[in-house]
């Protein structure tokens, strides 16, 4: 076995040498040391079922070999060489997206962050119109930088104490006292009301992210997204759709934003593109395109085995309906979850779409149950189950696996959820 330093020594050093703001989760965590798929391994050789897939990352599963090869292959040839100079693989990425992108979205900037992607969208947004300012949603998380934090509503991550005041807040369609669609029509009357008042001339664009993860898991109705748009689009302000942590066949869609039948002006997508290796990408259509005509360069973006690797992550979604699966493992997921919600209280409210689900748990005088869900992702890490945790309050369990996942990794994990709710 290898010489593994331990979760304690870890810890120490990340004291050491790292930024107090790198937390972790669980009181006992363990030390991750290999990947497998839908699994992972601790130092002590323990399995765990991954439920979280990194936030979203490892949609094709950890390791995935039929990736790697394309990833290794590509290294072993050329690893980087920056835009300045002509190489293949991002030019054929960008003409594989061309043809999944939602509508007419075309044109593709290579980065390696989602803030990275969200930041280039806000300022494509900009260059398009000539007006400054933005309206994002409350619960929505864009990014770490300082456009994107600005844009940023969840406390936690909005660490800069100077942060810009061009990005104005609307509420999202959630209100723990109103019914979705009631919350979903005070967003847009919210929204028309922002427009109206800072004026439409001063307003470059809204982003949102079609599902909130961060915030979560929030899910608007099938209807809201399309009357947000036609909004939108009367006062000739752009809509830039995030879809960092929901694309790629998490949704049962390519993107999450299908669901709701609305093509963006400006979409940005991360993560699960490159399936652990970092890229990312804003794209938008021809004519928005234009406008970006100055020169630019992300110095790593794009770089040859990011983009080998992100073909092959295209390819194997494709090559093994994982859109479909989502569906329908999804569908299985929810319903599991549903029949806990009606068996235990502490489940307010399951919500989301295909591998992207959400239990938000309340306590029973209604504040959140924040303890609770620490002691259930704990419970659960202890039975070999990794799941996430998101929300204002962190206290909504986050289902979000690699897509790769079969039913008996759902009946599994619903028979030892079931098994830690009866603790409480």
């Amino acid at each position: 076995m290898p010489n593994y330093i331990g979760s304690k020594k870890i810890i120490e050093k990340k004291k050491e040498y790292l930024y107090p703001c790198t937390h972790h989760f669980y009181k006992n965590p363990p030390q991750i040391v290999r990947g497998n798929m839908q699994y992972l391994y601790d130092s002590e050789g323990k399995e765990y079922l991954d439920f979280f897939a990194g936030v979203s990352v490892m949609n094709c599963g950890h390791c995935n070999p039929k990736i790697l090869e394309s990833t290794i292959n590509q290294m072993k040839t050329l690893q980087h060489t920056t835009t300045i100079y002509l190489t293949q693989p991002m030019v054929d990425l960008a003409e594989k997206l061309s043809h999944i992108l939602p509508g007419d979205l075309k044109h593709s900037f290579f980065c390696c962050t989602g803030s990275e992607a969200n930041e280039g969208a806000l300022l494509l947004a900009r260059l398009h119109t000539g007006k400054k300012n933005f309206i994002a949603l409350n619960n929505g998380l864009h990014g770490r930088t300082h456009l994107t934090m600005s844009a940023t509503s969840i406390p936690m991550w909005r660490s800069d104490p100077y942060l810009d005041d061009c990005v104005t807040f609307a509420p999202n369609a959630y209100n723990k006292n109103k019914t979705c669609e009631e919350a979903a029509n005070d967003s847009l009357a919210a929204i028309e009301n922002i427009i109206n008042t800072k004026g439409s001339e001063n307003i470059a664009a809204l982003i949102s992210e079609p599902i909130q993860g961060n915030g979560g898991i929030i899910t608007p109705p099938k209807w809201y997204f399309k009357k947000l748009k036609e909004l939108l689009k009367k006062h000739n302000i752009l809509l830039i759709i995030d879809e960092v942590q929901t694309g790629f066949a998490r949704t049962g869609k390519m993107f999450a934003i299908e669901n709701y039948a609305v093509v963006p002006d400006i979409m940005t997508i991360a993560k699960a593109l490159g399936n652990g290796m970092p890229i990312s990408a804003f794209c938008t259509n021809s004519d928005i395109a234009t406008s970006f005509s100055k020169p630019s360069a992300s110095t790593l973006g794009g770089n040859p085995v990011s983009c080998a690797t992100a073909i092959a992550v295209l390819d194997y979604i494709k090559d093994n309906n994982l859109c479909k699966r989502a569906k329908n493992l999804g569908e299985k997921l929810k319903e599991e979850l549903i029949k806990l919600k009606n068996k235990y209280p502490i489940i307010k409210d399951v919500r989301g779409i295909g591998l992207m689900l959400g239990a938000e748990l309340v306590k029973e005088n209604g504040e959140p149950a924040s303890y609770e869900t620490d002691f259930i992702l704990e419970s659960l890490k202890d039975r070999g189950i990794l799941l996430g945790k998101n929300g204002l309050n962190r206290n909504v369990l986050a289902f979000q696996p690699p897509i790769i996942i079969n039913e008996d990794n759902i009946t599994f994990l619903i028979k030892e959820l079931d098994n830690v709710l009866k603790l409480i």
